[in-house]
């Protein structure tokens, strides 16, 4: 009698899990088909496929071609020191500046890692919310001591300024423009010190340059957008119900849990762990990634094509900062 019931019960339980990838599966399919309010409206854009719980690593937005990988970004870093240290030198200073990290020689990045909360169950079950597990970012070192004298001709002002706006530039270009007031070996020191010019020279050499934060602004807006749209708003209430039923009542979003749950203090503890893992869970029940991942592409695709002439501008100067690296290795 017990034999019969319990695979009984294991049958029943299969049923139902079948029923819940289906319906997933039909949902996918309905949202992948629906269109808002459409976009010749400007309402929410239509959405092309959606995936069925996606790993973020697999997940590519339209975004990801118009910034750089971390290797690169590590690369960029070494060719702003480079150029601080060569202004420094034009006054007889030996600056070594703080030392940039090398780019890591693991797998595939992950751009999209915590864009929706939480989502590998791997990492969950093994570490919680515990962003630094696995090596992590390690910590900068502190940057050396300055003179007084080198201090001046790298920050363009007086050690223990009080406030007070210094001269600066937004671009090279405007820099030669600009009277920082101060010399040093004989020479004018550039508006903002060697300091702002090494980043002059890399990210904003004329007027024309896109500033470096453009790309990251039409990422924030496309989130802040898809976080309004209803299939999402649909998707998190099913996903908050679902951890209401894990026994984690009154979470609201995948970004409140850590705070909510008062798991500060030990984001890779017991508690933490099996938190994680019905959230995990939880946005793998409903696909939030998926549908997510979904409308935030449609949201990036919508900005790229009303930026398109500004992003062209950034991708040949993106090239330029490469070329310009490429000379000074």
């Amino acid at each position: 009698m017990h034999r019969r019931s319990s695979r009984a019960k294991f049958r029943t339980c299969a049923r139902r899990r079948s029923a819940a990838a289906a319906a997933v599966l039909l949902t996918a399919v309905f949202l992948a088909g629906c269109s808002g309010t459409g976009d010749a409206q400007g309402g929410e854009p239509k959405l092309g496929p959606v995936e069925v719980d996606p790993a973020t690593a697999t997940l590519s937005l339209p975004r990801d071609a118009h910034t750089g990988t971390e290797a690169e970004r590590i690369r960029m870093g070494q060719v702003q020191q480079t150029l601080v240290f060569r202004c420094m030198a034009r006054y007889g200073f030996t600056y070594e500046g703080v030392k940039s990290a090398e780019a890591g020689g693991g797998g595939a990045e992950d751009r999209h890692e915590y864009l929706f909360g939480l989502a590998d169950p791997a990492f969950a079950a093994a570490h919680g919310y515990d962003k630094s597990a696995g090596g992590g970012t390690p910590s900068k070192p502190p940057a050396p001591q300055l003179s007084d004298s080198a201090y001046v001709v790298m920050n363009g002002e007086q050690p223990g300024s009080q406030g007070g706006k210094i001269p600066d530039a937004k671009t090279e270009e405007e820099a030669a423009q600009v009277d920082s007031g101060l010399t040093a070996a004989g020479q004018k020191v550039p508006a903002g010190g060697c300091g702002r010019e090494g980043y002059r020279k890399l990210y904003a050499p004329t007027k024309d340059s896109v500033d470096l934060l453009f790309t990251f602004g039409l990422a924030s807006e496309a989130h802040d957008r898809s976080k309004q749209d209803s299939r999402v708003v649909k998707v998190l209430k099913q996903w908050s119900a679902c951890m209401d039923k894990s026994g984690y009542s009154g979470i609201d979003t995948p970004y409140d849990v850590v705070e909510k749950l008062g798991l500060e203090g030990d984001r890779s503890g017991p508690k933490a762990v099996t938190a994680a893992n019905a959230d995990v869970a939880c946005k793998r029940e409903v696909d939030l990634v998926g549908i997510w991942a979904a409308v935030e592409k449609a949201y990036q695709e919508r900005l790229v094509e009303e930026h398109a002439e500004t992003l062209a501008l950034y991708k040949k100067q993106r090239e330029a900062r490469f070329k310009l690296a490429a000379g000074l290795a």
